[in-house]
């Protein structure tokens, strides 16, 4: 008897010391993610911008309560060339609006509805933790407004989309965008940051309106897109939409894919990521040529630019870069860097 109390009293020890131990280990993960912040001062409206701007850099400041106001609408634009197509859309734009917050903030997300839109909509933000990520509580008939509000709990890049259904069909016109929330104390300093995201569009001739273009369900289901694009737009990163840089400056390029299918391998010609924040989260790898973004998925790359040129940016499934539009250009202006790079040739006899 004796023995068996010793061993219940050396059990019951090492389940105390357990629970004392599982308890101060959530603690610790509770303060890395940002639960036991607790965000300051009145709500106060976010930065948002389009593509491919983005918000000025969080720093080192403490959580904040913000307001992220967006609409979603249904809208013509241009496609390809002159072709037109019916985008849904978050605040008129594809990609929607960056979202720049920090871990700890509390954000109140107001959706409203556009009163000229057909069906609901609604939002699920990849860096949200509750039902849908937002959507159930999101859902929103044409004419009306909803709002939630949610705390960033995990630092990382983040895709936003609408979930109503039919899911791919409204991620398919083009409803998604990128949240991005930094860690405490802010991201390391760049010199230049652009906003990028991947989506591939499925079409055929409307059937409401001649000469329109809208969403081909049959080529979605096939998973055969007509366009996979950067920001919306064949060309959106070109001739004068490309953006820019100065020798000696450093990149960061968020890089999201709405989808809703394929994979990117996104890839700058000329160039090699110094840093690439993994399907945007807080493993960084180096030196790398390639990186893999899922529908879904994101990744911040980073890179110095040592030599003037224009350099390529493509989705290295390189058939989607020439063929179907997934391709844009840094245009990177300054002195030339003969050693790294020299374009001279000398003929040989």
């Amino acid at each position: 008897m004796k023995i068996k109390n010793a061993l219940l009293s050396a059990t019951t020890a090492l389940l105390v010391l357990c629970m004392v131990g599982c308890k101060n280990n959530n603690n610790q993960q509770a303060s890395s993610n940002g639960t036991d912040m607790v965000a300051e001062g009145n709500p106060e409206v976010a930065e948002i911008t389009g593509a491919p701007k983005v918000p000025a850099p969080v720093g080192k400041r403490s959580p904040k309560k913000l307001i992220v106001n967006l609409v979603t609408s249904e809208k013509e634009g241009i496609i390809a060339d002159s072709i037109p197509y019916t985008f849904w859309t978050f605040n008129n734009t594809v990609p929607g609006s960056f979202i720049r917050v920090r871990v700890g903030d509390e954000i109140t997300i107001n959706l409203k509805n556009d009163a000229n839109s057909v069906l609901p909509h609604n939002i699920d933000l990849h860096a949200v933790t509750g039902p849908g990520g937002g959507a159930v509580a999101s859902s929103t008939v044409p004419g009306k407004e909803t709002s939630f509000t949610f705390k960033a709990i995990n630092s990382g890049l983040f895709v936003y989309h609408c979930a109503a259904p039919p899911v791919p069909m409204h991620i398919g016109n083009g409803m998604y965008g990128l949240i991005l929330v930094e860690p405490e104390g802010g991201l390391p300093k760049v010199d230049r940051e652009y906003y990028i995201m991947q989506g591939d569009f499925y079409t055929k001739a409307s059937t409401i309106k001649k000469g329109v273009m809208e969403f081909d369900n049959d080529k979605a289901v096939a998973e055969n897109p007509d366009y996979v694009l950067f920001n919306g737009k064949k060309g959106a990163l070109l001739g004068a939409n490309m953006i820019e840089a100065k020798v000696g400056e450093t990149v960061r390029l968020f890089v999201g894919n709405g989808g809703p299918n394929l994979t990117s391998s996104f890839h700058v010609i000329g160039e090699i990521f110094d840093n690439v924040y993994l399907e945007g989260g807080s493993t960084i790898s180096h030196n790398i040529q390639t990186t893999l973004i899922p529908a879904g998925g994101a990744a911040i790359v980073e890179f110095k630019c040592d030599v003037p040129g224009d350099y390529v940016l493509v989705d290295h499934s390189l058939s989607r870069a020439f063929n179907k539009g997934a391709i844009g250009k840094l245009r990177v202006s300054g002195e030339a860097n003969p050693k790294v790079f020299n374009a001279k040739t000398v003929a040989k006899e």
